[in-house]
């Protein structure tokens, strides 16, 4: 019996991975054969779009954006192997509004997104649907609006930034060193996300030491994840899995370690939790609301995976765009330095952050052009019509798209692609907060992002810290690459060289 179910799965392997070539040789015959534009939405009898999708796999961000602009109603309907399998992308407001809120119901993550994420994120809150999530949604919402959680934010990011962030930066301007800028944030972020999650201290901004083995394998594992996104098909990946080969294995290796760790800190703050009620971070919060090992577990996991990399690229574009802004670069250290009166202080109360409107538009025009999250997906639970008359058939896919938000004229003028952080004011010195579904990169609706104002905390406490302080001078000249994974990133990183800022005339 044995022989015979190994037998099965090798000719059914066998036959998978001669019809998966047959198909990309029939795509590269038929695509490069092609003299249709790059900004073509071709659907074929039974493959739909696919070679479309295929000619443009290495631009996809760059090809929707195109098809949007193209349509009149900010929407395009990919059709994928049938009418059930078709795939929606819309950058109209109308649209986003009607998904994440007045139709909410209908429109959860689903089981393809889920899957996706699984073994990752587990059953954590930015994976699941239902009552799980409405469950871990209503805990955590709790613990976010607690006055001592935003106390206690405030205090790990004074500290990292007074101990590590800038006596490392000092450094480098005194060695005349060259800094990866991404790295740095990258770092910071997680060591934060950390102390505030976990109540753990990896020191990642630590260069003298060793990278935390948790750190490396968060890496990883959000890598391998990344992968199964840009899959041709989800059998692609889940094959890999099932003979655990190439970023499925490496998954797999990783995801043992992240579990391992966190598994041991949970353990070790339910010991020290005994007859001590003092803990301020997520973890210890998490655990008093009397939840399992394993739920603690993936919570914390999906908060570390939204926290890392999310406020780092945000910093990591803005500081790459002043650079290129010097004037509006010099108007942002005024006005922090207007609220900042104690140059040496490291100390920045949350009243100080909550004035810091001008460095607030500035991350919010970053973000406009270059979102952290660049899609996000759910999938229909019934048959729906959305606002702009798009029909929605049950189990279709449908994906609003920040990215290509940013750039349609339509949302925000013929001046879309600059970068005016004064369009985030309805008057001088008068900031406006955009509509959400307009500016979705915290979400909306039921599920608008719970660490929202925790980031905008912690991204002005460490924008206002360095840019007070320091200079930075990128390294390389052209513009860098926007890589949309998981999260965005800058493929390469931001390499500068760090300077003294003198002062501002």
């Amino acid at each position: 019996m044995f022989a015979l179910s190994f037998l099965q799965h090798f000719t059914i392997l066998l036959v998978l991975i001669y019809l998966f070539f047959l198909l990309r040789i029939l795509i590269k015959s038929i695509s490069y054969g092609s003299n249709n534009n790059n900004n073509d939405n071709k659907s074929y009898p039974l493959i739909g779009c696919l070679i479309s999708f295929h000619k443009n796999s290495h631009r996809l961000i760059h090809w929707f954006t195109d098809l949007l602009r193209l349509s009149s109603s900010q929407t395009i309907v990919l059709n994928r192997f049938g009418r059930k399998n078709q795939m929606i992308v819309t950058a109209n407001p109308k649209n986003i509004e009607h998904m994440l809120k007045t139709n909410f119901e209908n429109y959860p993550k689903g089981r393809p997104f889920t899957d996706l994420l699984g073994d990752f994120l587990g059953m954590g809150i930015f994976n699941v649907d239902g009552e799980l999530w409405t469950t871990q949604r209503k805990l955590a919402s709790h613990e976010f609006s607690a006055k001592s959680l935003r106390e206690f934010v405030v205090s790990v990011l004074e500290e990292e930034i007074a101990i590590r962030l800038i006596p490392l930066l000092e450094k480098a301007c005194q060695n005349d060193e060259v800094l990866d800028m991404q790295d740095v944030f990258r770092r910071l972020a997680f060591d934060t996300i950390c102390k505030i999650s976990l109540g753990w201290d990896p020191c990642c901004l630590d260069y003298s030491r060793s990278v935390s083995p948790l750190a490396s394998a968060f890496d990883a594992a959000a890598g391998a994840s990344a992968v199964r996104g840009i899959a041709l098909a989800s059998w692609v990946w889940k094959l890999k899995r099932f003979l655990n080969v190439g970023s499925e294995r490496k998954l797999k290796e990783a995801l043992g370690v992240v579990h391992h760790s966190v598994n041991d800190i949970i353990r070790e703050r339910r010991e020290q939790m005994v007859g001590n009620d003092n803990q301020r971070d997520l973890l210890s919060r998490f655990i008093s609301a009397g939840h399992g090992d394993e739920l603690v577990r993936d919570m914390v996991i999906s908060f570390l995976m939204a926290g890392r990399d999310t406020t780092s690229a945000a910093m990591t574009w803005l500081l790459w765009l002043l650079t290129w802004h010097p004037t509006i670069e010099k108007n942002l250290i005024k006005d922090v330095t207007s609220i900042l009166k104690d140059e040496k202080s490291f100390s920045l109360t949350f009243d100080d952050l909550k004035k810091m409107d001008y460095l607030k538009a500035c991350l919010c025009e970053s973000m406009r052009l270059y979102p952290p999250v660049v899609w996000d997906s759910k999938h229909a639970e019934n048959d729906d019509v959305l606002p702009d008359g798009t029909p929605v058939y049950k189990g279709n896919r449908v994906m609003y798209f920040p990215y290509g938000m940013g750039r349609m004229d339509t949302l925000w003028g013929k001046d879309c692609m600059e970068f005016r952080p004064d369009r985030w004011f309805s008057e001088p010195g008068v900031f406006k907060m955009e509509s959400p579904y307009k500016f979705p990169v915290f979400q909306a609706g039921p599920r608008v992002c719970l660490g929202k104002e925790m980031a905008f905390m912690q991204m002005k406490y460490v924008m206002a810290s360095v840019l007070k302080r320091f200079e930075f001078v990128p390294v390389c000249l052209g513009e860098p690459v926007f890589v949309p994974m998981l999260t965005a990133h800058m493929d390469g990183g931001l390499k500068v060289r760090v300077r003294r800022r003198i002062g501002i005339n």
